[in-house]
């Protein structure tokens, strides 16, 4: 009875039909074709993503770096070597004047300008000129720099406003200049930029000095 009691059976191994096989592989098969749909729109994401972004940094370029604005050119201040005024009968003036002049530049490439010359004016006769000699106006900078102009009342002789202002000490004058150059964006592209001077200012005759300067 013993040895009946302790016979081995052994296990046979669990068979399966062949409906449940393919029941599987269905599974499996669906499950993959899921995680591939999953992949699939996870790219589809990121690259919709990139395309975004990059269109976002383009806009942007454009509308800063790739922005070309007008240079602004004006007189900035004035001293004088030379200052001989003569108020009462026949009023004239002989100035050597040294203007300093800025030329500012807020795009991100230089501005490169031809020679030009600057005119100065009572009214609308003129008083003086000076050549501007060509340079660059480096990016995001003010360049700053003086030329010398010889400012007098020749042409003025007889002018009634004229023997006025002189009698009243005060001498308003006009400037204007006009550039020729262009922006140089990224060493490849050039867009010509000319640039207008209209400054207006008045000379001192107590204080010997330039004042009231302004620029449109």
């Amino acid at each position: 009875m013993a040895e009946k009691d302790h016979q081995i059976h052994p296990i046979h191994p669990q068979s399966y039909s062949p409906q449940s096989k393919r029941d599987v592989e269905a599974t499996t098969t669906e499950q993959s074709k899921v995680a591939r749909r999953q992949k699939q729109k996870k790219w589809l994401l990121y690259g919709i993503a990139f395309v975004i972004f990059q269109t976002g940094i383009i806009a942007l370029f454009s509308l800063t770096v790739m922005k070309v604005r007008n240079p602004k050119f004006r007189v900035r201040s004035a001293t004088f070597d030379t200052f001989n005024v003569v108020q009462t009968t026949n009023p004239s003036f002989n100035l050597r004047t040294n203007v300093a002049l800025g030329i500012k530049n807020t795009n991100f490439g230089p501005y490169k300008y031809d020679n030009s010359t600057m005119y100065f004016y009572y009214g609308e006769t003129e008083v003086g000129s000076a050549v501007i000699p060509k340079s660059k106006a480096q990016f995001r900078r003010t360049k700053k720099f003086t030329i010398s102009v010889d400012l007098a009342s020749t042409s003025l002789t007889g002018n009634s406003q004229f023997a006025s202002d002189m009698s009243s000490g005060i001498v308003p004058l006009s400037s204007q200049s006009k550039l020729n150059g262009k922006v140089e964006l990224m060493l490849i592209f050039k867009k010509k930029k000319p640039v207008d001077m209209d400054c207006t200012m008045e000379v001192n005759i107590a204080a010997k000095a330039l004042q009231n300067i302004k620029c449109k």
